[in-house]
């Protein structure tokens, strides 16, 4: 009996999908594996860049002094 098992198992192993890694996967779980405090320097540095609060009127006055760009940048102006 454990002789069956163990032939089906291996055909239903033959079978079974693989599933798929992309080497960029996999380099990045090897450099987590290499540096595991590399999570915790991404969450500071995103705490500096995003992670801040925003000041609605800096915001307004940056949008109000956009200047347009003309739908074909290269184009003289007519």
């Amino acid at each position: 009996m454990a002789a069956q098992e163990s032939r089906l198992s291996r055909i239903l192993d033959e079978f079974t999908p693989k599933s798929y890694e992309s080497e960029f996967t996999k380099f990045v779980r090897e450099l987590k594996k290499q540096r595991p405090e590399l999570e915790a320097e991404q969450g500071k540095s995103r705490a500096i860049w995003w992670d801040h609060e925003q000041d609605l009127d800096t915001q307004k006055r940056a949008l109000e002094s956009r200047v347009r760009q003309q739908a074909y940048v290269y184009q003289n102006k007519v």
